[in-house]
Parts: structure tokens; C-alpha cells; sequence
């Protein structure tokens, strides 16, 4: 297997990843206060990262100013206000109706790389677009079935995350060639930590920690160790090999897994047009990868640069 293809899988995993935390948020957000559950998962990530990041690199590592200001406002974005966004909009609306929102996130991405980023359009990348496109406006459209009353707030949340994320993908791209993925996954854990920190402390005065199930507690951990220390290393590993616009497409992945563990998981129904709108998703991932791998040596010059 080529480096490159195993970067998209690396990616699509990390993007499959994040879409199970938007069913687990659900969970949790039904027994943890948003913010202070935030602290504990990051809390836990940094437990795990700062440790296995000293002794990779004997000492904490240099960050050129720019570089960990970029770091900051990727924490911010698709970090802070990713999850507040996301677990917010989750109080008002299914994991199902999250996982339909979500499903703009490639084309958002592709279009901000593309105007913002100069990321050139391939005859193949954009048809993979295409692909996608048409896959998630399928799935849309059985948005007034299995919604809930259609809340407008938690749809506008959900948005809200997916531009949060789309500046975390954007944003990394510039700086994932020139930080290693385990030294950005530790400070996007170490930001979250202190972000969060003073919002949790309020929350947790209050809090009555002997109702929480071990369950509970394994859904806490699984979004601290999976979902934060996994997938941030899985994506950043795959950004310093292929082009934002190019990861945008795989973040098709995201909204697929939200639905089927919906489904699965909280039994939320899922229709025919949700099967062939992942369908559609699965050929766009083949096609903007083919396109890739055929383009290999182009990428590795841009790596290079």
C-alpha cells in the first residue's frame, strides 16, 4: 500500500471516529454537563499525550511563535467550539439530524481550501465532490422524517460545528508539515484542557458525581481516548500527505458513521435515501483517492515544498 493511500485511510479512520462521538455525545450529554464532560475528556487526552510526547522527544518541544498561534486558533475552532457546538446542538436535535448537518462538511471544506488555500480542482477531485454532494443532498432529503420538530437552534449549532471543523482541517494543513502530528495532538489536548478548565470548575460545583453509571464513565473515556488521542493523531498523521480539499472529501466519512451508529446504537430509523446517499459518499472517497494515487509523485512534490 502506497504512503498516500494509507494517509486517506488514516483520515477516513479519524473522520469515522469523530462521527461516532456525535452518537456518544448524545449519551453523555444526558448524565455530564457539556462543559465539564469537555474537561474531562481532554483532561484525560492530555494525561495520555503529554507523557508519550516527553518521552518521544526527551524535552517539550519548540514551537515557532506563528506555528502555535496557528495551534491556538485550530483548538479554538475545532476544538472549543466544535464541541460546544455540537453537544449543544445535540440537546435540541437527534444524532441522526447531526449526522445529515454534518454532511455539508466536504463540500465546505473543498470550497474553502479552493478559494482561501489556491488548492487547485482536478477533473477527478471534483467529481469526487460532486459524489459527495449529491450523496449528502439525498440524505437531506428525508431530513423532515426523521427530524425532531425540525429545531431550528440545534440545526444552527450542528452548523456551527461543521464550520468549526472545517477551519480545524484548514488550518491544520498549514501547519501539520511543519509540527509533528503527536506535538499538535498534545497541544490541541493541553488548549482544550485550559479552555474548558473555568467553565467545568463552575459546573462541577454543582454536579452530583455518584449519579454518573460506570457506563457513563466509559462513554467519558472513550471520548478522551478514542475520539480525542486516536482520531487527532490518525488526522494529522494523514494531513502532512494529502491537501485539504482532498481531506474534505474524506470527511464524508464523519456524517456515515454518525448515521449507521444512530441507528445501531440509539435505533433511530434510517431510510432508503440515507443508504444510497452513503453509497453515492463511498464512490466520491474511491474516486477522489484514485485521483490521488494517480497524481502520487505531484503530491510528493508538494510535500516536499
Amino acid at each position: 500500500m502506497s504512503p498516500l493511500m494509507l494517509a486517506y485511510m488514516k483520515i477516513a479512520l479519524a473522520m469515522a471516529i469523530v462521527g461516532s462521538s456525535v452518537v456518544v455525545g448524545k449519551l453523555i450529554i444526558s448524565s455530564f454537563p457539556i462543559f465539564l464532560a469537555s474537561e474531562l475528556r481532554f483532561i484525560i487526552a492530555t494525561v495520555i499525550l503529554l507523557p508519550l510526547l516527553l518521552q518521544k522527544e526527551k524535552r517539550f518541544p519548540s514551537i515557532n511563535q506563528k506555528y502555535l498561534f496557528i495551534l491556538f486558533l485550530q483548538a479554538f475552532t475545532g476544538v472549543f467550539l466544535f464541541n460546544i457546538f455540537m453537544l449543544y446542538g445535540l440537546k435540541f436535535t437527534t444524532a441522526i439530524e447531526a449526522g445529515i448537518i454534518t454532511s455539508t462538511l466536504p463540500a465546505v471544506v473543498g470550497l474553502v481550501s479552493f478559494l482561501f488555500l489556491k488548492e487547485k480542482l482536478t477533473i477527478k477531485k471534483g467529481l469526487g465532490i460532486i459524489f459527495a454532494v449529491v450523496g449528502v443532498l439525498l440524505i437531506n432529503i428525508v431530513g423532515d422524517e426523521v427530524g425532531n420538530n425540525n429545531s431550528l437552534l440545534g440545526n444552527l449549532l450542528i452548523f456551527g460545528a461543521v464550520l468549526g471543523e472545517t477551519l480545524f482541517i484548514t488550518l491544520g494543513k498549514s501547519v501539520s508539515n511543519k509540527v509533528t502530528p503527536l506535538t499538535i495532538s498534545t497541544m490541541m489536548s493541553i488548549f482544550g484542557l485550559i479552555m474548558f478548565l473555568p467553565f467545568s470548575i463552575y459546573e462541577a460545583k454543582d454536579f452530583d458525581f455518584s449519579s454518573v453509571s460506570i457506563i457513563d464513565w466509559m462513554n467519558v473515556l472513550y471520548f478522551g481516548i478514542v475520539v480525542t488521542v486516536l482520531a487527532f493523531l490518525l488526522m494529522y498523521q494523514g494531513l502532512s500527505k494529502v491537501p485539504a480539499s482532498s481531506a474534505g472529501v474524506l470527511t464524508s466519512v464523519l456524517p456515515l458513521s454518525s448515521i449507521i451508529l444512530s441507528f445501531f446504537i440509539l435505533k433511530e430509523e434510517v431510510l432508503l435515501p440515507h443508504v444510497l446517499g452513503m453509497l453515492l459518499v463511498f464512490v466520491a472517497i474511491f474516486v477522489i483517492s484514485k485521483d490521488s494515487v494517480g497524481n502520487e509523485s505531484e503530491a510528493k512534490t508538494f510535500i516536499s515544498q
